[in-house]
């Protein structure tokens, strides 16, 4: 195994300890009083993606964000902090799960409006490629967002500029509980449409974190070097429920049908990573489970640091909120 192989691997299975420890918490203790959106089984779209990129490169997510900011490196004691509302948090505790940002680690945030990020990223992107700079912005988002009007002024004007921006679309066949069929005409791909623009794009199968790893190489670079933006679709799946901890399948809000569930889970990222590594590395299995058993008293130790720390003060809560200048007095807050 080598060492790509082996982080990849390694940080989808920390992201899966992080978040079922989270949503069972989540579940049992009623304490995380914010919305959550696991990407528990789209492990391997977030870590293909980011480990293709550079720390000095950007991330923004939408919703769906804990993935992307942990496989950007973001801090783990201050994401946990901020689901638990706690000054110690990355936004200061008053994003939460939806509002993740880890200036340090490249990512520059997220976001619970559907596709907001997307131009924010194709900016940002316009920026490094006014100041000449050897960086790349990338985005995730949903096949919902695919469907925003912000989607496609971003793609037009990322190609009538090419600017290094990776457009990702998680596609998990889902938005909230409205599958792709009853969203979009038959026949129709999210790939296609940004063919439409004249952009490089392809589809990749998302549980198989290798193929998104190179996929996401060749995007990254082709960026970089300058020949403007690129389109990657990533079919992969979410296990649970749109939004928190449960389940979704027909025994539960009945949206979806559980063989479909069970057919997915079948197709766990991680199982198929060890499955194509274990010829190579029969250990790959005790290994995953000494990993698993590690990350998941790291997630509770963040826990209960998170636990412990303050809240903020209501002395403070208007720090950083947008303050109209008062006629006369010349001052004013952002």
């Amino acid at each position: 195994m080598s060492s790509v192989q082996r982080r990849l691997v390694r940080d989808m299975v920390r992201i899966r300890c992080v978040e079922e420890t989270l949503a069972d918490l989540y579940r049992e203790e009623q304490q995380m009083r914010t919305p959550t959106h696991f990407s528990i089984g789209q492990e391997a779209t977030s870590v293909g993606i980011c480990t293709a990129a550079r720390r000095t490169d950007v991330v923004y997510s939408g919703h769906r964000s804990h993935a992307p900011y942990l496989a950007k490196g973001g801090d783990l004691d201050a994401m946990v902090a901020e689901l638990y509302g706690k000054v110690s948090g990355c936004a200061g505790g008053r994003g939460g799960s939806v509002h993740l940002m880890d200036k340090v680690a490249g990512f520059g945030g997220s976001a619970a409006i559907l596709g907001e990020m997307i131009p924010v990223a194709v900016g940002a992107a316009w920026a490094f490629a006014m100041e000449g700079a050897p960086r790349v912005a990338l985005t995730f988002f949903g096949d919902g967002a695919s469907e925003e009007g912000a989607f496609h002024e971003a793609l037009n004007f990322a190609m009538v500029h090419r600017v290094p921006v990776v457009f990702v679309c998680e596609n998990n066949q889902y938005s909230i509980a409205s599958p792709l069929s009853a969203r979009q005409p038959r026949g129709a791909t999210i790939r296609e449409r940004a063919q439409g623009y004249g952009m490089p794009s392809r589809l990749v199968d998302g549980n198989d974190v290798f193929a998104v790893h190179a996929a996401g190489t060749e995007a990254v670079e082709w960026c970089r070097s300058g020949n403007g933006p690129y389109f990657l679709e990533l079919a992969t799946y979410r296990w649970r429920e749109h939004v928190g901890p449960g389940w979704d399948h027909d025994q539960a809000q009945g949206y979806r049908p559980k063989s479909e569930v069970d057919s997915w889970i079948a197709r766990c990222p991680i199982r198929g990573a060890a499955d194509t590594l274990r010829a190579a590395d029969p250990g790959i299995d005790a290994r995953i489970d000494a990993w698993d058993a590690e990350f998941r008293a790291e997630a509770g130790r963040a826990v209960e640091r998170a636990k412990s720390a303050a809240f903020p003060d209501v002395r403070d809560l208007l720090d950083g909120a947008y303050e109209p200048q008062t006629h006369g007095t010349g001052r004013g807050r952002n």
